[in-house]
């Protein structure tokens, strides 16, 4: 009998996500195994725990998924892991954290579509505000989108969080091709006047864009809100919108809403998963893969 696939599954949460459990046994994974409250200087015992148990052909059949709320620490989580490794004893390693990186991954790539097919453009050189940027899934998208040529802000209550989470993707995750800023959103009125693509990645439940700043907004084209819990993140946009007109917006914007972005999110994760499962060689998978599966899935839509 041949061995089990286990994907180790860790979080420094106090629970583990049941979404992402999901996930792994319907991409295959056989044991799903949490590992709550982790901490980053724990990783490395943990990963050669779990590899030096298995042999070098079991280690095939072994994953790692990273887990929690914060991207710097899953992005931290996943270099240890990744020199915790000691070949031929290797695992794949996935992190995902709070399902940011796929969420992000999916609303960017589904926006670019958008902006292809409506306003035959793309994002380079766009201006794009992030409302409530400063958590995971914006942080991402901020990322994403900066490093396909945006000019990106990330807009939250406090203008020197905004600044300070900036600054800390900048300078991690940028490699020199970004120069996202930081902004208060106070001050989204002003901003929106030169917008053309507004992320909502706020909590769910909080209208972050009003009618009266759609309508305000000369040069909006593409308007997209992750969550579907009412009211909408930005006035006049349904969670099942996937390209339609915004109601009230003078620019012809158009939405895509969080049913859209979920289907890519769902789609990029479960072919994640699947990588891991499948591949001969370890892989290590983050935000820059999540967005490549993303748009390789759009693109296989259209």
């Amino acid at each position: 009998m041949g061995k089990s696939y286990i994907l180790h599954m860790f979080t420094p949460a106090k629970n583990l996500s049941p979404f992402d459990v999901n996930m792994a046994l319907d991409a295959g994974w056989i044991s799903a195994i949490p590992y709550l409250n982790v901490e980053v200087d724990e990783i490395e015992g943990l990963v050669q725990d779990a590899i030096f148990s298995r042999g070098p052909s079991g280690v095939k059949r072994t994953g790692i998924f990273l887990g929690g709320r914060d991207m710097k620490m899953a992005m931290d989580m996943l270099a240890i892991a990744k020199k915790s490794m000691l070949p031929p004893f290797a695992v794949a390693v996935f992190a995902d954290p709070s399902g940011a990186f796929t969420t992000a991954a999916g609303m960017v790539a589904a926006v670019e579509r958008q902006l292809k097919q409506v306003h035959n453009t793309t994002l380079e050189g766009k201006t794009i505000l992030a409302l409530g940027g400063t958590g995971p899934v914006g942080s991402a998208a901020a990322l994403l989108s900066a490093k396909a040529g945006a000019n990106v802000y990330i807009i939250g209550r406090q203008k020197e969080k905004a600044e300070r989470i900036a600054a800390l993707i900048n300078t991690e995750y940028g490699s020199g091709q970004t120069g996202i800023k930081g902004e208060a959103d106070a001050n989204k009125g002003e901003l929106m006047k030169n917008t053309d693509i507004v992320f909502s990645t706020a909590a769910a439940g909080i209208e972050m864009l009003s009618a009266e700043l759609v309508a305000s907004a000369p040069q909006l084209k593409v308007a997209a809100d992750v969550n579907a819990v009412p009211p909408s993140g930005i006035a006049g946009l349904a969670p099942d919108h996937d390209g339609n007109p915004i109601g009230g917006s003078k620019s012809g914007a158009v939405g895509v809403g969080a049913l859209a972005i979920g289907n890519v999110k769902y789609q990029t994760q479960r072919r994640l998963l699947e990588v891991m499962l499948l591949s001969e060689k370890p892989v290590y998978l983050a935000f820059e893969d999540a967005f490549e599966t993303a748009r390789n899935y759009v693109k296989d839509q259209l």
